[in-house]
């Protein structure tokens, strides 16, 4: 499996590290093994590897989910507005980005949160221009509010600002090591797919990202990498062009 560039083009016959990556977090990694919340020792791991991926000469940005403290469609379906309960999903995803500043500031690296919606105390509005000239002076991204309307998940967020901000490849840090056939924790004939097409994914609903999320990716043709974030060392070797986890590209 090779890396590919933020073009569609593929490096021939060799990896390449990716020079600026968008990483997408689910709220749910937060915890651990938790049942909700954040859990220290997971949040401070965390923040360790995005050190090491930053000082390895990456420049990192991160979109974060809100799982772990609130879900939209959890809040719906007990019949609470939709456009009300995706609000507080984006607020669940700025608490946790606050929380992932934190441990990673008390680890000596410089990081800012940018949200989508004005909360001028605790985040920076999210300004394209700004938010690049942080990746260039080497400080670490954290996206919070998603998009910043409802309707819309933290996947496609993730797209989103990974198109604006030019990014070489989005890498979905998931509890799985890439994509599979079925869910391998009910399926024990499920097999992993080294590499997809975005047709495939979509095609098959193999729930890389969701299908808006996906279809951004596939039109600016923009490399999704899903990979086991629970395992230490990943991270890096994710970004560094190996071959871990699935890789989704054009075919």
């Amino acid at each position: 499996m090779t890396a590919a560039s933020g073009d569609g083009s593929q490096d021939s016959g060799q990896q390449r590290p990716y020079k600026r990556v968008l990483l997408k977090l689910s709220g749910e990694v937060l915890m651990g093994d938790t049942a909700f919340g954040i859990d220290t020792e997971t949040i401070n791991r965390l923040a360790s590897e995005l050190i090491e991926v930053q000082r390895s000469g990456v420049e990192l940005a991160v979109v974060i989910g809100g799982g772990n403290i609130f879900r939209g469609m959890s809040g719906m379906a007990s019949g609470m507005d939709r456009t009300s309960a995706d609000y507080m999903g984006m607020l669940a995803t700025v608490m946790n980005a606050i929380a992932l500043q934190d441990a990673i500031e008390r680890q000596g690296a410089t990081v800012r949160v940018i949200s989508a919606l004005y909360i001028k105390e605790v985040a920076e509005p999210y300004i394209r221009r700004r938010a690049v000239r942080h990746l260039e002076k080497g400080r670490i991204l954290i996206f919070g509010s998603g998009t910043g309307n409802p309707y819309f998940t933290t996947d496609t967020a993730a797209s989103l600002r990974a198109m604006e901000i030019q990014a070489d490849a989005v890498l979905k840090g998931t509890k799985v090591d890439g994509v599979y056939t079925a869910d391998p924790a009910t399926d024990p004939n499920a097999t992993k797919y080294d590499t997809l097409t975005f047709t495939e994914a979509l095609n098959q609903r193999l729930g890389v990202m969701d299908a808006t999320a996906m279809s951004l990716c596939r039109d600016n043709h923009m490399p999704i990498v899903v990979f086991d974030v629970t395992t230490p060392g990943q991270m890096l070797r994710a970004v560094s062009g190996e071959a871990v986890g699935t890789l989704v590209q054009e075919g």
